[in-house]
């Protein structure tokens, strides 16, 4: 049974609200501009698309203006100091395998940390040291535990292996098995490889981009920025609230059919695939359901998500997309339970079913996106003077292509560089289908823009449209 369509006043809401963050048509090049490499690197992709679109190869000439943005690119990316640590790092990972061999135990030393110490806990425990008779195996037990809390790994080793000269039976088994253990051969390594200069060069770029994970710093980071997004989703929840009031006001029913809940969380029965879709939303306008006869069952009548930036919409998209497509997946004749702050809500199947319109997809850069989709961000961001035509994730998967890595290398070890060696980039982007995601870059970001409304600006709509 469809469901019934959305409120006039709604319709005129959503229609009328400021889409301040709205972008243009990509900007043609001409011989009197002076584009940035982003900006080349995004028109020259977007012609590319359309080219593609048409059934048609992009010409030589195209291609040659994509290797040479791209080459200055990596050019601006690997100055010192101005450039990008970012790639600066991936690049000495690909230059030296000593390197690489450090990110990778780096990667997983707080594990490997836990281990020793929970190996050398099972051996050396204070409380253990208490049943020990007093005398050079006590002292060098209670030595091995303090090396291994302060992280001290080779003289952790060395005092295990004089532990397991001493020859005692029931302790020199576990010494054996705690020297054995690859967790501390792999905090060893990295021991060693901290000394080298490539690796010290990698931690000083690596160093640049903020504080290190868990922290004080990033922990302090993370619960300002969780305050932030907190007080961005209340926002947006008292906007959504504002908007309830006035379809109620305009239905002239006594019972209010319009309720707010935030945190919908979605239900298990829903979360059958595998993929990172997105299985919570922020804020969610309901209305009673018509089409399941039950006076509990609501419909899904908006969907909002809240982003603090204006890019971390960008990056949240395509999880938005598979969490619509998990959603639209639901038995139109079945209610589901989804939890929320608010409390447990049952959503009636059709409504989930028709989030995704008609076409079955999500708007693709119209005036006003249909409002079939049932989806807005939020977001409280100003508005950027300067669009970014070229998006971070398809810069940096531009930047760390194994061609455009070379060519990286070749420049930082002051060899010749040639701005053809980067043409298996330019095949990548046209024949990969892992690349597509940065052949659709920008009409991506069109759509991402075209449901993105500033939270003052809804506010606004729901305060000023007529009834």
């Amino acid at each position: 049974m469809p469901s019934s369509p959305s409120p006039p006043l709604l319709d005129t809401i959503l229609r009328s609200v400021a889409r301040r963050y709205r972008l243009p048509a990509i900007p043609e090049l001409t011989p009197a501009s002076t584009p940035t490499p982003a900006l080349v690197l995004a028109v020259t992709i977007e012609q590319a698309r359309f080219a593609r679109a048409r059934g048609e190869t992009p010409d030589s000439g195209l291609a040659r203006q994509f290797l040479e943005a791209l080459a200055q690119m990596i050019r601006d990316a690997m100055r010192p100091e101005q450039g990008d640590a970012v790639f600066q790092a991936m690049v000495l990972r690909h230059r030296f395998s000593r390197v690489r061999e450090y990110a990778s135990l780096a990667a997983h030393a707080a594990q490997d940390r836990r281990r020793v110490r929970a190996a050398v806990g099972a051996i050396a425990h204070p409380a253990k040291l208490q049943r020990v008779q007093p005398g050079p195996r006590r002292e060098l037990l209670a030595k091995l535990y303090a090396a291994a809390d302060s992280g001290a790994w080779p003289l952790l080793r060395d005092t295990a292996r004089r532990l397991a000269l001493m020859g005692e039976r029931a302790s020199g088994a576990s010494v054996a098995s705690l020297m054995e253990n690859p967790a501390l051969a792999n905090l060893l390594r990295l021991e060693v490889l901290t000394r080298d200069g490539a690796v010290q060069e990698y931690q000083k770029l690596w160093d640049r981009q903020g504080p290190a994970p868990a922290s004080a710093e990033a922990l302090a980071q993370g619960r300002a920025s969780q305050r932030r997004g907190a007080a961005a989703e209340a926002d947006a929840a008292q906007a959504l609230e504002v908007l309830a009031q006035r379809l109620d006001t305009a239905q002239s029913r006594k019972a209010p059919r319009y309720r707010i809940v935030t945190s919908m969380r979605v239900p298990g029965a829903l979360c059958t695939s595998g993929e990172r879709a997105k299985g919570e939303w922020d804020v969610v306008l309901l209305r009673r359901a018509r089409s399941m006869g039950g006076a509990g069952v609501w419909d899904i009548e908006l969907l909002v998500e809240v982003k603090a930036s204006i890019d971390a919409a960008t990056t949240d998209f395509p999880r938005l997309r598979r969490g619509l497509h998990r959603l639209a997946q639901a038995d139109q004749g079945t209610v589901y339970p989804f939890a929320s702050r608010q409390g447990e809500v049952s959503v009636s199947g059709v409504s989930l079913r028709q989030l995704l319109g008609q076409d079955g997809g999500l708007p693709v850069c119209r005036a006003v996106p249909p409002l079939a989709s049932k989806v807005l961000y939020c977001c409280d961001a100003p508005a950027k003077a300067a669009p970014r035509w070229l998006t971070a994730a398809s810069r940096m998967q531009l930047l760390s292509a194994v061609a455009s890595l070379e060519f990286a290398s070749v420049l930082a070890e002051a060899r010749r560089v040639k701005v053809e060696d980067l043409r298996p980039v330019w095949h990548l982007l046209l024949e990969a289908p892992r690349w597509l995601s940065v052949l659709h870059q920008y009409q991506t970001l069109r759509e991402v823009r075209e449901l993105m409304v500033h939270t003052d600006d809804l506010r606004a709509a729901c305060a000023g449209a007529a009834p």
